[in-house]
């Protein structure tokens, strides 16, 4: 594959918050400990280790050999596992949902920036060992954001009635699909079919893909794990102290120019049990499971997170520091609103004496298979193009390769001058006559500005061909109008070329934040062509 580069603002895709951030910009610093840069992390390196306490790591340690007991694991998994218990192991993260057979492309992007940037540390400080994570987001409810993906095109929809945590879920209904999906994807058959949960299901697909890249899967919705996160349970359902803080920070970013995503509740907790996922309130002494009969009076809620934590399932607020509490982490990899939203919550660290990650974006690209590339070499447009609204690609492509002077510009300026010069005569004669001059100033422009439209429109006609080619290359990248990385599926390619995720991990550059685009330019065999 062929790999160009684009500035993340020239893609016209990206949020002016995240560009700032991108950019470092001054006024972000206090939002955050540090920009992610490789020599950064020298610092984050001692802020974590002196601030992670051992037993954490020893309960971590525990908890993921329960939950990997069951796979088959690779040497780098099981090394890995193992040295989290080492004060000089550390890890990089990202999270993201349980999309079925993996969701957008975005996934995959996310995972091979966590694989990627270890091993750039690894190189940077040998004296250290770095470990890639996905943090399974398996407590999140909202089963209407994974429960599809699109292949080719089409788009496929998991259908079952289950309520509460999606990990919890039983995946055994998804093998309705299978028969309706095309080539080959026994990784996800074996998944879907030999797990009870979502979660279980997840872990194995991803340690199969993964595996051999030393990558630790975590699902965090463990009582062991949550143990560890009682006192901030505690004070966030007693004090309300995370709303006041996320709060602080909002009103100071606000204040800078920036739209703040998250917003802080008093209680940042659902109350979570099997088929049920649902958020607390408080009146007075009772705390209430919304929507249901469920209340608690004060000394029960005390005695739940003393005796059964893992029922107090943390939001969007509160899970970044959960998160931090039960791994060693450095940095924490996501897209574009998760860099802006975490900023929202430094104060919230602070308070609990929690190192803040380095936040990193992850990867960006789209990818241009050969026939693609064929007809977008065809069309004569730059990369950057492919960017721009459909219509003005278009306007452009006429312009640049017309015979003809499309443009009646200079008459519409020499129009107006004249026009101008009318107006002051008749001014000059009868001030009343201005404002009739200046309507029949603007229709003779109007009329200008509609035949030059009407010249462009003839000359698009002439070249119908060639715009519906450029067409059939937009629409192919970007599905639905938007960037092929958040619609389609990685069995695109992968189904096409089994080396899909090993040349992007070879192709992507962690510390490299720019918009990547890769081009085959001959068509990739598919595993059993090769052989």
């Amino acid at each position: 594959m062929q790999t160009h580069k684009l500035a993340f603002a020239n893609t016209h895709s990206f949020s002016t918050f995240f560009l700032d951030y991108i950019q470092q910009k001054e006024s972000l610093r206090k939002f955050t400990t540090r920009f992610p840069t490789p020599e950064n992390f020298k610092d984050q390196l001692q802020d974590k280790g002196s601030l992670f306490p051992t037993e954490n790591r020893n309960v971590l340690v525990t908890t993921l050999k329960e939950q990997y007991k069951n796979l088959i694991v690779t040497k780098s998994v099981l090394h890995n596992i193992n040295s989290l218990s080492d004060q000089k192991t550390f890890t990089v993260t990202t999270g993201h949902q349980l999309n079925i057979f993996t969701g957008p492309l975005y996934f995959i992007y996310k995972i091979i920036t966590v694989i990627n940037t270890c091993k750039k540390l690894k190189a940077l400080y040998p004296g250290y060992h770095f470990v890639p994570v996905y943090w399974m987001a398996s407590e999140d409810h909202d089963f209407e954001e994974i429960q599809y993906f699109k292949l080719y095109g089409k788009k496929y929809v998991w259908h079952t009635d289950q309520k509460g945590a999606v990990g919890r879920f039983n995946p055994k209904s998804i093998e309705s699909l299978f028969s309706e999906i095309p080539g080959e994807f026994s990784v996800f058959k074996n998944a879907y079919s030999k797990n009870l949960t979502l979660s279980g299901a997840v872990r194995q697909y991803v340690n199969e893909l993964f595996g051999e890249e030393g990558l630790v899967v975590v699902d965090a919705d463990n009582r062991e794990l949550k143990k560890l996160f009682k006192t901030v349970i505690q004070d966030d359902l007693f004090n309300n102290t995370p709303r006041k803080l996320v709060e602080e920070k909002n009103k100071q970013l606000e204040s800078l120019g920036y739209h703040t995503q998250v917003f802080a509740r008093d209680i940042n907790f659902f109350y979570l049990t099997n088929g049920l996922r649902s958020r607390l309130e408080r009146t007075n002494e009772i705390f209430k499971v919304v929507d249901t009969e469920i209340e608690f009076t004060t000394d029960q809620m005390n005695d739940l997170i003393e005796n059964g934590p893992e029922k107090l399932s943390p939001n969007v607020i509160l899970r970044p520091l959960y998160q931090e509490m039960i791994l060693p982490n450095l940095a924490y990899v996501g897209g574009p609103a998760e860099v802006t939203y975490w900023l929202q919550l430094k104060g919230v660290f602070d308070h609990f004496k929690v190192s803040f990650p380095m936040l990193m974006p992850r990867n960006f690209a789209m990818v241009m298979d050969a026939p693609v590339v064929r007809k977008f070499e065809k069309t004569g447009l730059e990369l950057k193009d492919l960017f721009e609204d459909k219509n003005y690609i278009f306007n452009h492509w006429i312009v640049k390769n017309t015979t003809h002077n499309l443009s009646l510009g200079k008459e519409i300026e020499a129009i107006q001058q004249i026009l101008a010069e009318v107006k002051e005569r008749a001014g000059n004669i009868d001030q009343t006559l201005n404002q009739f001059v200046a309507a029949e100033a603007k229709r003779t422009v109007n009329g200008l500005e509609k035949t030059e439209k009407k010249i462009l429109k003839a000359e698009k006609r002439k070249h119908a061909d060639k715009l519906r080619q450029i067409e059939s290359v937009k629409d192919s990248l970007f599905p639905n109008g938007g960037l092929q990385e958040r619609t389609d599926n990685f069995l695109n390619f992968y189904q096409q070329d089994r080396q899909f995720i090993q040349k992007l991990l070879e192709l992507f550059d962690p510390f490299d934040y720019r918009f990547n685009i890769f081009q085959y330019l001959t068509p990739a065999l598919t595993k059993e062509e090769g052989e």
